[in-house]
């Protein structure tokens, strides 16, 4: 990493590990829900210690938006890594194409905002916003350069190489050519629509991530010169197959034709252009009452939001891109010539090939061994799994479709199954969960669907699923005003006798089968009745009138999550000091809180040792004397997206272990629901505590944080011999395990 401190200068220091080296075997239970679980009811009342309140620096804070470009750079090196399996760089290319795409539309977008308003402020780090936007703009064009060379020289000769050619249109045969020339005139000419700009023509919409072409025509009559725009229709196939494994870019299809779109017209030249416009969504709580309405009038005004950046083709000429950014009123910073073609999200089409030799081996999860050995002769009796024992859940090693999915089909079906509350954060277009709800619906089952209506850019898929629950005859609610329900919660009432038993699924990822198969979450089953009697008084609150504010087995956010950690970080300093067992061990995909931070801080002033593995942003200053020479920053990036939260605590030898759905960023904490679950059995808490020592082990490949902000990738011991892959670990743990493979 070459980034620039972003603060005053740090001085750099190792943690010291002899104090902590006890904590961290390099050793990993097969899977997090390999041992065979002890239920553990201590539910003692928890005592607050507080830490002495030391001073701490002004500049112990990592600017977050520098961050997180910090983490699209490791996703980068990812794909300019020659080891990684050729598809899956084109892979990780289009990921990181996508992610700075989204990084624009809302954060930069969010900036531009607050400073045109008046109302942006100094971060936390100590940049003024005007600093933090231009070292974004700095930052990114460093970046979109790397990306546009790891593309060029790197994979694409690799591709054609394996056979896979990527060419433009002067590198087709003849044949080639003419197949696409029919392609054009059936499926691509009737959709095209060419816009004239002259006085009785306006300058168009353009709209956001659209790909379109600037083009300079003239008539020959008159001689004079004229400018068009053609939008390249989006629902066309951004590479198009001029012959097997011969791909061309739908522009240059349409580029090379441009004739057919002007006739009797010179077509002089022609110029490719991508707009990244505002796309965050503002609703006024004062609108709450008509949510639905509310958020479709949003989803339409975001068409319009205002362009934040101009990606165009390096080569356009100066008087065409002066009249996109005059058109546009966008400041030349906010321009970014690149090597053609624009839009590498396109490549996720290209990774998709079936060449199973250039990408990951074939991973199938399977049954998690305690639903398997109730397992019926068609699906695990979840419910009959769940009266033993909880089940630890490991997604994707741990099969989604016959745990979570299975425990909601399992409880449609059931006639013993009087309710079913169930929140929705984001759910795959077919849903499987969505259609059990509907059928528990009208088998005559209580179905309450919290649906989180302002998922970002998966608003409109949301609104349509909350419209087919009710028409189903679910209650379908959005929540409390001002806050974004992100939980991950289902709950089932179910009679057994002359009793009620309620069973709970508490997790860290959405309920999506699909993203299930790639991304790394946790989730409890359990037949608990705390955690049953927690969850019905969540969704009470959440559905109806409701003031609690503590539970049983919950923190929950904004009243009690963010106090409920701060407490536990200042009891490890007093366990510490009182020679007992104490460390804090932490797996977010973030970490920007500034009252988290700072407890961690002075959890490290005391001698506690903290290990932080954090996917994406994180503002904690690791291995600075004085501050935080205790802590340890990890990341591992790889074939799943990390997503699970975890957090551990020593707790003087009877060690305390959370999981759930928060993130240590204000919006987590202040602005939705959250809840964390306390894990009560111990062989479950031993192994995620052996997860999170692996995970952070200096034995296993993973990025490294400084005290300056830089990040730096291990892959390799001293010798050169190549670290251990947590995930690969998991992967081959699962195949050694006993149980059936499911798809």
């Amino acid at each position: 990493m070459n980034e620039s401190s972003a603060n005053a200068p740090v001085q750099h220091a190792q943690p010291s590990v002899g104090s902590i080296a006890a904590h961290r075997p390099h050793t990993v239970a097969a899977t997090v829900s390999e041992l065979e679980p002890d239920l553990d009811a201590d539910l003692d009342p928890y005592e607050e210690d507080a830490a002495d309140g030391a001073e701490l620096p002004q500049n112990r804070f990592l600017d977050r938006e520098r961050s997180w470009l910090a983490f699209n750079e490791r996703v980068l090196e990812l794909a300019e890594d020659p080891a990684t399996p050729l598809l899956e760089r084109a892979n990780f290319l289009a990921i990181f194409a996508s992610n700075l795409d989204e990084f624009f539309m809302v954060r930069v977008a969010g900036l531009k905002r607050r400073i045109a308003t008046g109302v942006a402020t100094r971060s936390a780090s100590g940049l003024q916003p005007r600093e933090v936007l231009d070292l974004i703009w700095t930052r990114s064009r460093e970046l979109m350069a790397r990306h546009a060379a790891c593309f060029q020289q790197d994979v694409l000769p690799a591709l054609a190489d394996e056979g896979i050619h990527l060419i433009r249109w002067p590198e087709l045969t003849e044949k080639e050519q003419a197949r696409l020339f029919t392609l054009f005139r059936q499926q691509i000419f009737p959709v095209l629509t060419p816009l004239a700009v002259d006085p009785a023509h306006p300058f168009p919409y353009i709209s956001g991530l659209s790909l379109n072409l600037a083009v300079v025509v003239r008539n020959p009559v008159s001689g004079h010169e004229h400018f068009a725009r053609v939008k390249v229709p989006p629902l066309l196939s951004r590479f198009l197959e001029a012959a097997p494994q011969r791909y061309v870019p739908v522009e240059d299809v349409i580029a090379a034709h441009l004739e057919e779109l002007f006739p009797g017209m010179e077509v002089l030249a022609h110029h490719m252009f991508r707009v990244t416009r505002n796309e965050d969504l503002e609703v006024e709580e004062d609108d709450a009452e008509n949510l639905l309405k509310a958020l479709e009038k949003e989803l339409m005004r975001r068409r319009f939001g205002p362009p934040v950046r101009l990606e165009v083709e390096e080569s356009i000429a100066p008087d065409v891109l002066d009249r996109l950014v005059r058109e546009l009123k966008i400041s030349e910073a906010e321009v970014h010539p690149l090597p053609g073609p624009l839009d590498l999200t396109g490549l996720f089409g290209i990774a998709k090939l079936d060449r199973p030799e250039l990408k990951y081996p074939k991973f199938v999860a399977g049954t998690h061994r305690d639903l398997a050995e109730v397992e019926s002769s068609q699906a695990p009796d979840i419910f009959a799994a769940l009266r033993e024992r909880d089940v630890l859940l490991h997604h994707p090693y741990d099969s989604f479709s016959t745990s979570v999915q299975a425990f909601l089909e399992q409880a449609a079906d059931d006639p013993d199954v009087l309710a079913i509350k169930q929140t929705l954060y984001r759910t795959s277009g077919d849903s499987p969960i969505v259609n059990a709800l509907i059928d528990a619906a009208e088998s005559g089952k209580q179905v309450l669907v919290l649906v989180e209506i302002k998922a970002r850019f998966d608003e409109q898929a949301n609104i349509k699923w909350a419209r087919k629950l009710e028409e189903a005859g679910c209650h379908v609610v959005y929540g409390l005003v001002g806050l974004k329900t992100h939980c991950k919660l289902s709950l089932v009432v179910r009679q057994e006798g002359d009793t009620l038993r309620r069973y709970s699924h508490v997790g860290t990822g959405n309920y999506h089968p699909k993203t299930a198969r790639l991304y790394e979450d946790l989730g409890l089953l359990t037949a608990d009745p705390q955690v049953g009697a927690d969850l019905s008084d969540l969704f009470n609150r959440l559905s109806g009138y409701s003031r609690r504010e503590t539970y049983r087995r919950l923190l929950v956010a904004p009243r009690s999550l963010r106090d409920g950690l701060v407490q536990r970080i200042n009891k490890e300093t007093a366990h510490h000091r009182a020679g007992r067992d104490a460390y804090i061990r932490i797996k977010v995909n973030s970490m920007v809180d500034e009252a988290i931070v700072d407890a961690l801080y002075r959890a490290s002033q005391a001698g506690v040792p903290v290990d932080v593995w954090v996917r994406g942003i994180c503002a904690l200053r690791p291995g600075v004397p004085g501050l935080s020479e205790n802590i340890r920053v990890r990341s591992v990036l790889g074939r799943f997206l990390e997503h699970s939260r975890v957090f551990a605590f020593g707790n003087g030898g009877e060690p305390e272990v959370w999981l759930g759905s928060a993130d240590m960023m204000h919006r987590n904490l202040d602005r939705r629901i959250e809840a964390l679950v306390r894990v009560a059995d111990p062989a479950h808490r031993a192994a995620l505590n052996r997860l999170l020592e692996t995970g952070t082990s200096d034995s296993t490949a993973s990025w490294h944080l400084g005290p300056d902000g830089d990040w730096t990738r291990h892959a390799t011991d001293a010798e050169g011999r190549p670290l251990r892959n947590v995930q690969e670990m998991l992967i081959d743990a699962r195949r050694r395990r006993r149980g059936p493979a499911t798809p």
